[in-house]
């Protein structure tokens, strides 16, 4: 598989990495099946799709305690992305950024992970009672201990969460100053955030900034949460514990309005071959928004992670860029609620 580099070049991980959340965590929690989420990320990285993206917060602590049975047999063989700055609490999600925290954190992922140390250390949310500073000084000392390679940065903007939508521009706006923030303390390796074709204002307002600094950006949901893979169908209603079941995006309203762009991504993938999917489609517009841009989907069975990696065999033309380009903007605000 191509290999792309994050962190001006420091570090080289496959073209297209793997979202562990699903298996653990937010979607269906009746299709969650250990067995079948060990085989999905062995069949990562039996395709080069090395980049495990994961988080203490997924389970919580399961998703790391799942990765670890597999970096205990195939640890040269994977890059691993794990995050810190979340933590469940008794009825929500908090964001904890205290230095003595993330340490401990950081301790404790590594134990669940089996490994000596993480490649890509993330803050995974801003602690808004901590300066970010503080929070990110403490990630760097944890490369200075060995404990993490190089550090990232997680951006909430538009159809990232509750407090975006239309308010994305803010959102990224306050990304850009942290990062500006943090950079002055220790280097930012890698900024993640959604892009996909149906959330794509990352390439616009956050992608610029990465390409002046050789900062890679891992995109979040390239898949817009399993919606462009065409296999959704409007009114099929999800798991009350599923996220999407929230989501405004997610309404049958909404589903069957965007619909077109299903429509639009399958029409490209006929061009391209019978056994090209529109979910590949989805993946390859990702892939050519920039040399540091990898696509990180979520998947819980093999046949997907291996579909997923294989998206990165399929060259996108001018003409199917401009095609997409040209397809109309999803319905449904992220959230009409406010920050």
């Amino acid at each position: 598989m191509e290999r792309r580099s994050i962190g001006a070049g420091a570090l080289t991980v496959g073209a297209v990495g793997l979202g562990c959340m699903p298996m653990s965590w937010a979607y269906t929690p009746s299709r969650r099946r250990g067995e079948e989420s060990l085989a999905t990320v062995h069949a990562a990285l039996d395709l080069g799709a090395n980049l495990l993206d994961t988080a203490d917060l997924y389970g919580p602590f399961t998703n790391e305690l799942l990765l670890g049975r597999v970096l205990r047999e195939r640890r040269t063989e994977a890059f691993v992305s794990a995050k810190v700055g979340l933590r469940a609490g008794e009825q929500h999600v908090v964001a904890d950024g205290r230095p003595g925290y993330v340490r401990r954190a950081c301790d404790a992922s590594l134990r669940r992970l089996r490994t000596d140390v993480i490649d890509l250390f993330q803050l995974h949310r801003v602690d808004p009672d901590v300066p970010v500073e503080e929070t990110w000084g403490a990630m760097a000392e944890l490369v200075g201990a060995g404990k993490v390679r190089a550090l990232g940065f997680c951006a909430l903007g538009a159809g990232a969460g509750p407090g975006a939508g239309r308010r994305g521009d803010r959102a990224y706006r306050v990304t850009l100053r942290h990062l500006e923030r943090i950079q002055q303390v220790f280097p930012v390796s890698a900024v993640q955030a959604e892009l996909s074709v149906w959330s794509p204002e990352a390439a616009r307002q956050l992608l610029p900034w990465c390409t002046a600094r050789g900062v890679g950006l891992l995109a979040a949901m390239p898949l817009g949460s399993g919606f462009l893979t065409g296999t959704l169908r409007p009114g099929e209603g999800f798991e009350w514990e599923d996220v999407r079941a929230r989501h405004p995006r997610f309404t049958a309203e909404s589903m069957a309005a965007n619909q077109v762009l299903v429509a639009g991504l399958r029409r490209v993938a006929r061009r391209h071959g019978p056994l090209v999917t529109a979910a590949q489609v989805a993946l390859a517009w990702v892939l050519a928004q920039g040399p540091q841009v990898v696509p990180v989907p979520g998947a819980d069975r093999a046949h997907w992670a291996v579909e997923n990696a294989r998206a990165a065999e399929v060259l996108l033309t001018a003409g199917d860029l401009a095609e997409i380009a040209a397809l109309p903007a999803a319905v449904g605000a992220w959230d009409s609620a406010g920050d």
